[in-house]
């Protein structure tokens, strides 16, 4: 089996195509995207040399389970999901923010707060806080989108100085993160999960419709913990039991890269790959409560070039 490190398609219709971190994304009739995710994973927004079997799988119809069951709440860009690792959705303009939303004290907000810092983002943060503990009450965290390298901390206060988003967007974007973040708690606490925190990318449809962008409550882009012993773990002070790629981040940092400059990228051993996916799929089948099913990775670059166009096909003809 051989992991879906790249891909380099021609579908009918293409205009342009953009590969990201994890997904390559064409455009196609300037109205559509398709969006294929890839086994690439990626920390400290550097993408590591190996990839993860199914891990773009998992990501992409994690993806589909929650924009579908969210599209009550708040809209979005998914529109057919033609091939496992294939969502297809409406054409956007993204905002150059990532809306990172907490409401635990863990990854990047607690490195801050353990080297001093009481504030993230302009949100000040109370004291005395032990690395994993509930916040107060959840605070958004934004980060500028790099077209490269770093996402960068930013308030919203200087996302409006500097005009990154106009203000009457930025409330929708506040006002859509907070219902999502709550819907994404509900669902979560009924597989027996608290979602820790997470992050969502908006955009604008060609008629200016504001909408969710990219994955939702995925582990690429979300921390689930498992709420059953919790409270136990951290009167204890232990580590606890959770379900994302943060273990990942712990591996790489163990092993001597934080995505520094001159920092070596350790190598995955095939031991420590196979738990990596093991873990996703994991997360796939705790969250959404359905039996994950392993895609064939014959010929599969040919079956995903086959089910996009024919799916493309069938929405011209609509």
């Amino acid at each position: 089996m051989t992991a879906l490190k790249a891909t380099d398609f021609i579908f009918p219709g293409q205009t342009a195509v953009y590969k990201g971190k994890v997904r390559d994304v064409y455009t196609i009739d300037n109205r559509y995207m398709v969006m294929v995710a890839s086994d690439r994973i990626s920390a400290f927004d550097v993408v590591l040399p190996e990839g993860i079997p199914f891990k773009g799988q998992v990501l992409n119809q994690t993806a589909r389970y929650f924009l579908e069951k969210t599209a009550a709440l708040v809209p979005n860009w998914f529109i057919t999901s033609p091939d496992p690792n294939v969502s297809i959705g409406h054409l956007c303009k993204p905002f150059k923010v990532e809306m990172v939303i907490r409401g635990y004290l863990a990854g990047h907000a607690a490195r801050e707060y353990a080297a001093g810092k009481r504030a993230v983002c302009g949100v000040s943060l109370p004291e005395r806080l032990r690395e994993n503990d509930p916040l107060p009450a959840p605070i958004i965290t934004p980060t500028t989108k790099a077209d490269a390298g770093h996402d960068i901390d930013i308030s919203r206060e200087d996302i409006l100085k500097q005009g990154i988003v106009l203000e009457e967007d930025y409330v929708v974007l506040e006002k859509y993160t907070r219902i999502l973040f709550e819907e994404g708690t509900r669902m979560a606490a009924e597989r027996g999960l608290l979602l820790v925190d997470t992050k969502y990318e908006f955009g604008k449809t060609n008629d200016g419709t504001i909408v969710l962008i990219d994955e939702i409550h995925t582990p690429d882009s979300s921390r689930y913990f498992y709420s059953d012993g919790f409270q136990q773990r951290q009167d204890k002070g232990e580590q606890q039991k959770q379900l994302s790629k943060e273990f990942v981040r712990k591996w790489l940092i163990e092993n001597g890269f934080q995505g520094k400059e001159g920092q070596q990228v350790p190598l995955m051993t095939p031991a420590l790959i196979d738990e990596v996916s093991e873990r996703y799929i994991e997360l796939f089948e705790t969250i959404t409560g359905e039996q994950f099913i392993p895609r064939a990775y014959d010929d599969i670059e040919n079956n995903i070039q086959a089910a996009v166009s024919t799916a493309l096909q069938n929405l011209r003809s609509k």
